[in-house]
């Protein structure tokens, strides 16, 4: 490893493509924040649709990497990753120019296609722990697609695959974390072909497939002259967004987890083998070094505030909730789709628990709900046998409100970390620093930093968990809880 891979000289590029935003950050060798820049991104939303342009995630990025990077000296950016949303995928033709719109890692247009997916690919499911594809998986979307487009010479491309295609100037391998929902044999380390075949997949259409970390290209030079990232840069292999942000918080050992609390809530932890879940919403990635990564994305998050309280003054509100000292519950879907994680329920319909009255116990309620939803996938996960007792740091944007992140700490009873720099993007500038040498835990050491850590009030977390086991009890009065998880998150709460 270069001796300044790791010091205030480098400077590492990490991009990240999510919802609502495409968003570049450059980082130096030390984990110091030297530029983060934004573009918003735009899509349409009709029932289960949920698409977006492709052009557009490259447009944004380019303009974001353009001024993130305008006041730094080209001779010392060394590397750069992409992580994305997981399930997003489009078909491009031979060229890379995209024949579908990206549909997104919620779009449940592909319901017809699931039950097939499942039946044909059950056995390879069952090997690697997730038992069945959801129907906003890739998998059964790349079926839909098949049906609506000419596919001769066709591509199928994750998200992220259209980027690193644009920045090297050519296509170039998946990463095997976007490859998952897609149907990746993540042991065996390839595509289950009898399987594709017989679902009617083209020869041809798939990526390669390498795992993240690995080395995907260079940056050309007609991507320089789009983006201002110096020709040449290393371009290696990034991870989903929930993966992303695991790294970026330093999450790396067996029993860490880190907590996403974005549009949803997704958690991402390491364990030092395959996790498998009897009801398939845990599902595992492999870790650029091999670990396994098991999580699960909820459709509960900040999204329901969104939602719920549109243009209101979230500082303001989050005051008249924290005097409210309201035990009120809301259970905060986003969407219409149900429920994928902790639990799934595709019928599953936002309720309310109690009687939040005025705006700041309503918001209260929505905050204590997505507590409730945390905690619960933690009794689940612990119930399947991850392991869950090592550190634990939340980030995305819902950890920028300090009180909810207490809030947080308190219902689930123990300390959580607030890195300074809570988002996949610095993930990924971690990631980008291992092309020069530095192992991911070198540069994890050196590059993540934590801002604050929240202990939580035994007191307090006495009084929630009476409100946490109502809603277990609500959950699983309605038939979508299995009862086992109910007791088992009954037993460790009376612990």
């Amino acid at each position: 490893m270069p001796d300044d891979v790791l010091g205030p000289d480098a400077v590492h590029l990490g991009l990240d493509l999510g919802t609502q935003s495409a968003r570049a950050v450059a980082v130096d060798g030390t984990g110091r924040l030297l530029a983060a820049v934004s573009r918003p991104l735009t899509g349409h939303r009709d029932g289960p649709r949920h698409e977006q342009d492709p052009e557009q995630w490259w447009s944004a990025l380019a303009a974001a990497c353009r001024e993130a990077l305008a006041g730094i000296a080209p001779g010392r950016v060394r590397g750069l990753a992409v992580d994305g949303t997981s399930g997003t995928v489009l078909l491009a033709d031979r060229h890379g120019t995209p024949l579908t719109p990206g549909l997104m890692y919620d779009d449940g247009r592909a319901g017809a296609y699931t039950e097939r997916v499942n039946r044909v690919g059950e056995r390879v499911w069952h090997q690697l722990g997730y038992r069945t594809m959801q129907t906003s998986w890739a998998l059964p979307k790349l079926l839909w697609l098949l049906d609506r487009t000419p596919v001769d010479g066709a591509r199928l491309l994750h998200q992220v695959d259209l980027v690193t295609w644009r920045l090297a100037g050519r296509q170039t391998a998946s990463d095997a974390s976007h490859a998952l929902k897609t149907g990746y044999h993540l042991i065996d380390e390839r595509w289950p072909e009898s399987e594709l075949a017989a679902l009617g997949v083209p020869p041809g259409l798939l990526p390669d497939v390498v795992r993240p970390g690995a080395p995907l290209g260079t940056v050309c030079a007609a991507a320089a002259s789009v983006t201002g990232i110096p020709a040449g840069t290393p371009i290696v292999a990034g991870m989903t967004d929930g993966c992303a942000a695991g790294i970026g918080a330093g999450a790396l050992t067996p029993g860490a987890w880190n907590s996403v609390l974005g549009t949803t809530l997704v958690l991402k932890g390491v364990s030092p083998h395959l996790v498998r879940d009897p009801t398939g919403t845990v599902y595992c990635h492999r870790g650029p070094g091999g670990a396994w990564l098991p999580g699960g994305a909820s459709s509960s998050g900040a999204g329901a505030i969104a939602q719920w309280f549109p243009g209101a003054d979230l500082d303001a509100l989050t005051a008249r909730a924290a005097a409210s000292g309201s035990t009120a519950v809301v259970y905060p879907l986003v969407g219409a789709g149900g429920e994928r994680f902790p639990f799934r329920a595709p019928d599953a319909v936002p309720f309310v628990l109690g009687d939040p009255s005025g705006d700041g116990a309503r918001f209260h309620a929505c905050l204590l709900g997505v507590a409730c939803v945390e905690r619960l996938a933690f009794d689940h996960l612990d119930h399947i046998g991850a392991p869950v007792d090592g550190p634990l740091t939340l980030t995305g944007g819902g950890a920028r409100n300090r009180y909810w992140s207490q809030l947080r700490a308190d219902v689930l009873g123990r300390p959580v970390a607030l890195p300074e720099q809570a988002e996949g993007a610095v993930g990924m500038a971690v990631l980008a620093a291992t092309a020069s040498g530095a192992t991911l835990e070198e540069a994890a050491a050196a590059m993540v930093r934590v801002r604050e850590e929240l202990r939580p009030d035994p007191a307090r977390t006495a009084r929630l968990t009476h409100a946490y086991l109502g809603f277990v009890d609500e959950l699983t009065r309605r038939g979508w809880l299995d009862r086992s998880v109910a007791d088992h998150a009954r037993g460790r709460a009376g612990q």
